[in-house]
């Protein structure tokens, strides 16, 4: 797949919340073709500590008007400084990078669960799997409801439910307290999820415990985006592999998860 390093600008900029901004870039180019769960490395600039692109996954994808955007939690000063690029700059990002999700070719009943950032490769999924005629349930957990966002938009591509730790969206609890993931979880052929590890490796022990296919999204540090900097090693069943170029997609039989 070819992968490209591009001078992108910034068309709109949006705040979600305190902490979270949805940044769209857009190309003089065409795009290349961009699966759900791919991933792109953005160079933070002017920035005198921040050496190493930063990876985010790719939320969604316009070709017409060939822009893709990005969303981004402040955790950092890297992550600080791209969230509030102004519209007018150039962002120098390097895409598209990783595997992606599967895509079922018959129409089958899915679960899309979502944790924290890891939201973000959800949202180009949940359409993808909409518009090959999927029935899409999409769960999201979060703290409170101050850090759920883009509800309106995962709407449009199914049935959308939510869990906080404070009881201030949806039920009160975890993920894995839902009951799409406990007495309902029977209903769906394949799961999908990305997000916090524990919460990743807590729902694929519901799948695996239901002989559910599932695929999982891993967040390792991924600095290069070519597998040659082995910051992104995880443990699967042949061997260590790189999350960056063999992932991020993995389904969970093929990892070594106590699970």
């Amino acid at each position: 797949m070819r992968k490209t390093v591009r001078n992108l600008k910034v068309i709109s900029n949006l705040r979600l919340n305190d902490n979270h901004h949805l940044i769209q870039l857009q190309s003089s180019e065409p795009l290349e073709t961009i699966f759900p769960g791919q991933f792109a490395n953005l160079l933070v600039e002017n920035s005198a500590i921040v050496l190493l692109r930063r990876p985010f996954s790719i939320y969604s994808v316009d070709y017409k008007e060939n822009t893709v955007s990005f969303f981004i939690k402040i955790i950092g000063e890297g992550t600080r400084v791209l969230a509030n690029s102004p519209v007018g700059n150039f962002i120098s990002t390097m895409f598209p990078l990783g595997n992606s999700f599967t895509i079922p070719n018959e129409r089958e009943k899915i679960l899309v669960v979502g944790g924290g950032s890891g939201v973000a490769s959800l949202m180009i999924l949940s359409q993808a799997l909409c518009d090959n005629s999927n029935e899409v349930s999409i769960l999201i957990g979060a703290r409170s409801s101050t850090d759920i966002v883009s509800l309106d938009q995962f709407s449009r591509y199914g049935e959308v439910f939510t869990t906080t730790e404070d009881g201030s969206s949806g039920l009160k609890g975890y993920v894995t307290d839902h009951p799409l993931l406990g007495a309902q979880i029977g209903r769906f052929s394949r799961i999908y999820t990305c997000g916090p590890e524990p919460m990743m490796k807590a729902v694929a022990q519901r799948a695996n415990l239901n002989s559910i296919v599932c695929e999982v999204s891993l967040e390792n540090t991924m600095a290069c985006g070519f597998g040659v900097c082995l910051c992104c090693i995880t443990d699967t069943t042949q061997g260590h592999k790189c999350v960056c170029t063999d992932g991020p997609v993995f389904n969970i039989n093929d990892l070594k998860w106590q699970i």
